[in-house]
């Protein structure tokens, strides 16, 4: 399959340390997600995970002067009650798999994320903006929610009541109060966001892939439990560990004071 190229309006190039960069790329729409759009994501998060090797650490970003500026108002406009529920099933699907995908996410919030796209950045494990990006839920002044999972992960994130004001009055909030917010990690220049987020990503690849993966599980899922669940959740998945080869190349390299070379298994 060539990744670069095999869908319409996504981009995906993966670089000799297994960093994979996914660029949604529809400048004239400011990278709005339509129905197509999030069908070729799925597509693709689902293919990502069947490479070989699995990609160490996925980064999300847009063309131009947006990350993206929300789900497509063209195709909304005219939906029936039944259609809605059928699109908000495929954004809630697409946004669960980018959630669960068991390597580490990284939003590169370029400009824009509105709507569906700062739902899709909720739904990475990290938050990185531009000092032109800007956030926001404004489907209020549509007529609508968030649809896509930001009225549940916006408040995780953020909390209820700043959760609340930015749903109940869609205001943008720009980088520097995302960041205050807890909405995003931080801010960088403009030019230097995906070289940012490729160092965060590259000190994430050295790292041991198995665990990476039951770590972001067991925070993913404890995060909602109570805390008896939680630390059953995390007592299970570090003895696990155990019987991967990874914890024996780690532990071995520790030992004879060496770099370890983990190969995901």
């Amino acid at each position: 399959m060539d990744w670069k190229n095999e869908w319409k309006n996504l981009k995906l190039e993966i670089d000799a340390e297994g960093i994979a960069l996914l660029t949604i790329d529809n400048e004239a729409t400011l990278n709005a997600l339509d129905s197509a759009a999030l069908r070729d994501l799925e597509e693709l998060l689902d293919g990502l995970i069947k490479r070989s090797p699995v990609p160490r650490a996925l980064i999300v970003t847009g063309a131009g002067k947006a990350f993206v500026a929300g789900a497509s108002i063209s195709e909304m406009a005219s939906l029936s009650p039944a259609q809605a529920i059928a699109f908000a099933e495929l954004g809630h699907r697409v946004m669960a798999k980018l959630e669960a995908l068991p390597i580490p996410t990284i939003a590169a919030v370029n400009g824009y994320a509105l709507g569906g796209g700062c739902e899709l950045a909720l739904a990475c494990d990290v938050v990185f903006a531009s000092m032109r990006a800007k956030f926001g839920q404004p489907e209020v002044g549509l007529g609508i929610i968030p649809g896509f999972g930001g009225t549940q992960r916006l408040v995780r994130a953020v909390g209820l009541q700043r959760a609340r004001s930015l749903i109940f009055t869609g205001d943008y909030v720009a980088a520097a109060r995302a960041v205050e917010m807890g909405l995003a990690l931080e801010t960088t220049l403009p030019d230097e966001l995906i070289e940012r987020c490729r160092k965060f990503a590259r000190q994430i690849a050295v790292k041991a892939p198995v665990a990476i993966a039951q770590a972001k599980r067991t925070i993913n899922q404890g995060a909602d439990a109570d805390l008896t669940t939680g630390l059953a959740l995390e007592r299970q998945a570090f003895s696990l560990l155990f019987g991967t080869a990874d914890q024996k190349e780690g532990m071995k390299a520790f030992l004879e004071k060496r770099r370890p070379e983990f190969r995901g298994a």
